[in-house]
C-alpha cells in the first residue's frame, strides 16, 4: 500500500477539460485567433507564468499575460456551470482507497476558485484528506511544490506515494517530487512517457494494483 495517493483534478479526476476548451475557444476568438488542437496540447496542465506565456505567444499580445489569464478565469468559471462529471473509474478508485484508509489528496494546477467550483456539486472535497491548488504553493507544476506539500499534509514520504496525472506538466511535477507516477491521458497526442505507468483509464487493473488495490471480480 502506498503512503498516500494524490490525484490531479482537471482531466484526471473530473472531465473539466471540455469547460477549459470552450473557454479557450471563446478567448482566442475574442482576440481574432482560432484555437487549435496544437494550442490545447501546449496549454494542457500549465499554470502561472508558463500559461501566461503561452497565451501571449498564441495571441500575439506580449506583456498582456496577466490580463489574458484573468479573462480566461472568468470565462472558464462560466463554462463550468453546474460542475463536471467524473472521469471513468475515478470515484470507484477514490472510494476504494478511502475504504482501505489510504490517505488521499488532490493537487491541482487550476486556480482555487475553479477547483472548489468543480468539486462542489458532488461534495467531492470532503472525500479528500487534502485539497491543494497551485496558488497555495510557491511554484506551479511542473515544479514539484504542490505534490511535496500534499504529501507533507498527508504525513507521507513522497518516495512511498503515488501520483495520478493526465498531462506532461503534471507528470514532470510528480516525478520531480520523487513519487511513483501513473498517467491516464485525457487528450490524444501528449507525451506521458516520463510516467512510471501509462493506462487507458483509472478503471484499469494496472492502476488499481499500482495503488495497492484489487478490482472487484
Amino acid at each position: 500500500m502506498p503512503a498516500c495517493v494524490v490525484f490531479d483534478c482537471d482531466g484526471l479526476l473530473l472531465e473539466t477539460e471540455s469547460a477549459w476548451t470552450r473557454a479557450e475557444v471563446a478567448l482566442y476568438a475574442r482576440h481574432g485567433v482560432e484555437f487549435t488542437l496544437e494550442h490545447k496540447r501546449e496549454m494542457l496542465g500549465t499554470a502561472g507564468r508558463e500559461s501566461r506565456d503561452w497565451l501571449e505567444r498564441h495571441l500575439g499580445l506580449p506583456g498582456r499575460g496577466e490580463e489574458l489569464a484573468a479573462e480566461m478565469r472568468e470565462l472558464v468559471l462560466g463554462e463550468l456551470g453546474d460542475g463536471a462529471p467524473p472521469r471513468p473509474g475515478a470515484l470507484e478508485l477514490l472510494d476504494a482507497l478511502r475504504a482501505q484508509r489510504t490517505p488521499v489528496g488532490l493537487a491541482s494546477n487550476s486556480f482555487r476558485a475553479f477547483v472548489d467550483a468543480a468539486l462542489a456539486p458532488g461534495a467531492l472535497a470532503v472525500r479528500f484528506d487534502s485539497v491543494l491548488s497551485f496558488e497555495e504553493v510557491a511554484r506551479p507544476k511542473p515544479a514539484p511544490d504542490v505534490y511535496l506539500e500534499s504529501c507533507a499534509r498527508l504525513g507521507a514520504d513522497p518516495a512511498d506515494s503515488v501520483a495520478l496525472e493526465d498531462s506532461p506538466t503534471g507528470v514532470a511535477a510528480a516525478v520531480a517530487a520523487g513519487m511513483y507516477v501513473v498517467a491516464v491521458p485525457s487528450l490524444e497526442g501528449v507525451d506521458l512517457s516520463a510516467a512510471h505507468l501509462v493506462a487507458g483509464s483509472l478503471a484499469d487493473d494496472a492502476v488499481w494494483r499500482a495503488v495497492g488495490l484489487r478490482l472487484a471480480a
